[in-house]
């Protein structure tokens, strides 16, 4: 088996376009995701804050 830390101090070498489109095109799509499950949850640490500051000046 050929030991992949040689490979560390060798030039980079450069990826095909395509594969470089669908790689980026993969990262937007996965970013938007993202971005969508933030806008559509609830912040769970914020909301249990909220609920002790109210029950606490409540009492």
């Amino acid at each position: 088996m050929e030991d992949p830390f040689k490979l560390i101090n060798q030039p980079l070498k450069e990826v095909p376009p395509e594969l470089k489109t669908k790689v980026m095109s993969d990262i937007a799509m996965a970013k938007l995701i993202m971005d969508l499950a933030t806008l559509f949850s609830y912040n769970i640490g914020d909301v249990i804050e909220t609920v002790i500051k109210n029950r606490s000046s409540n009492n």
